[in-house]
C-alpha cells in the first residue's frame, strides 16, 4: 500500500472522510452531548404543556426566530429584558421530531424585543391576540407584520372560543374576531416565557427581600418614565391614553389622580381584571407587578404616571408603598386565622 495521496485514492478519499468523522465528534457531536448531559433544566422551571409545545411550533413555522431573540446577553444593553440566560433555560426544549432538530430559539437578530421573559413583561393573552391580528393596534410604531391568518371573521362565534376585541379602526368590518386554534397555542407559549431564578423557586424570593437588595445609589438612579416604558407602555401607550375597549387610559383617571393613592398602588401592586372603569369594561389584564418591582420602582411610576399627560396628583413614597403591602399582608393572615 502506498501512502502517497497523489496516487493512492482510497487513502485519499479514506483520509478525508474519518478525518470528518473525528472533526465532527470532537467539535459538535461529543460537546453537544456533553451540554445536554451536564445541564439540567433550573429547579423553578415547569415542562412545556402540549399546547404550549404547539405554540412552540407554531413560533417556528411561522418565523418568529427570524426577528425575535430568546438570549440575553450580560451586558448593561440587555438588562431591560431580563437576568442574563443559562444554557438551563434551554434545557426543556427538545426535538419537534425526528426530522428536525431542536428549534434554535436563541435567535440571531433582534429586529423586535428578546422574548426570554415576555410572559412576565405582558401575561395578557388579549394583548397578545391584538398585536398578533395586527400590531399597530397596540404599538403604533411597530414594524411587526400582521397574522391575520391565525384569526377567522365569523358573524356569531361559538360560546368555546376565544373572541378578541378589537379597537374600532382596526376591527374587521362585519363579524367578530376569532382565534384560531394555532394562534391560541401561540399566545400559550409567548405566555409561558417566564424566567425563573438560577438555583430557588420563584417563591422562595420575598417582597421585603426584593426590596432590600437595591442600594442607595440605585435608588437614586430609579427613573419611573423608563420602569413605565419597560413596563406599561405596551398596553397603556406612551402617551397614557390606552387601548378603546382593551386598556384603560391613565388621562385623568380618578383611581390616578385621587389624592388617597392606596387603590392606584393596589393595581400596580396585585394587578387589575374585570373591574368597571367609569363605566367601562376592558378585557385586558392588568398584571400584578407585587413580586417584579421593588417599593421603590412602584413609587416612582406611579409619581410618572400622576405628574404626566395633564394629570397633577400628589406624589407618593417608597413608604408609602410598603405600608400599603404590609397593611395587606396583616390583613390576609388575620383573615386565614379567623
Amino acid at each position: 500500500m502506498k501512502f502517497d495521496f497523489h496516487k493512492n485514492h482510497k487513502l485519499l478519499f479514506g483520509t478525508i472522510f474519518w478525518g470528518f468523522i473525528f472533526l465532527s465528534l470532537i467539535i459538535s457531536v461529543l460537546p453537544a452531548l456533553w451540554v445536554q448531559r451536564e445541564n439540567e433544566p433550573l429547579p423553578a422551571s415547569e415542562p412545556m404543556t402540549d399546547i404550549e409545545r404547539k405554540g412552540l411550533n407554531v413560533f417556528i413555522g411561522e418565523g418568529c426566530v427570524y426577528c425575535h431573540t430568546q438570549q440575553v446577553r450580560p451586558i448593561e444593553m440587555d438588562e431591560n429584558w431580563g437576568r442574563p440566560s443559562a444554557p438551563g433555560d434551554y434545557a426543556r426544549i427538545d426535538r419537534q421530531d425526528i426530522w428536525r432538530q431542536t428549534p434554535a430559539v436563541l435567535g440571531s437578530e433582534r429586529t423586535g424585543p428578546d422574548l426570554s421573559n415576555v410572559g412576565e413583561r405582558q401575561p395578557s393573552a388579549v394583548w397578545h391576540y391584538m398585536h398578533l391580528y395586527n400590531p399597530r393596534s397596540v404599538v403604533e410604531e411597530s414594524i411587526m407584520p400582521s397574522y391575520p391568518w391565525l384569526f377567522e371573521v365569523k358573524k356569531s362565534p361559538g360560546s368555546d372560543e376565544t373572541v378578541v376585541s378589537m379597537p374600532e379602526d382596526y376591527a374587521p368590518e362585519q363579524g367578530q374576531l376569532v382565534a384560531t386554534e394555532k394562534a391560541e397555542a401561540l399566545v400559550a407559549y409567548l405566555q409561558s416565557l417566564k424566567q425563573v431564578p438560577m438555583d430557588a423557586p420563584a417563591s422562595s424570593v420575598s417582597n421585603e427581600e426584593t426590596s432590600k437588595e437595591i442600594s442607595e445609589s440605585q435608588k437614586k438612579t430609579i427613573d419611573g418614565a423608563s420602569i413605565y416604558s419597560n413596563n406599561c407602555a405596551s398596553c397603556h401607550q406612551n402617551n397614557g391614553e390606552g387601548v378603546q375597549g382593551a386598556f384603560p387610559s391613565l388621562v385623568g383617571d380618578p383611581v390616578v389622580t385621587d389624592e388617597d393613592p392606596t387603590d392606584h398602588i393596589r393595581a400596580v401592586l396585585y394587578g387589575m381584571q374585570g373591574v368597571p372603569i367609569e363605566g367601562e369594561n376592558y378585557s385586558g389584564i392588568m398584571q400584578p407587578f407585587e413580586q417584579t418591582l421593588s417599593d421603590e420602582e412602584v413609587a416612582a411610576v406611579i409619581n410618572h404616571e400622576r405628574t404626566s399627560w395633564g394629570n397633577d396628583a400628589p406624589t407618593i413614597t417608597a413608604e408609602d408603598v410598603a405600608e400599603v403591602r404590609n397593611n395587606d399582608e396583616l390583613n390576609e393572615i388575620t383573615a386565614e386565622e379567623e
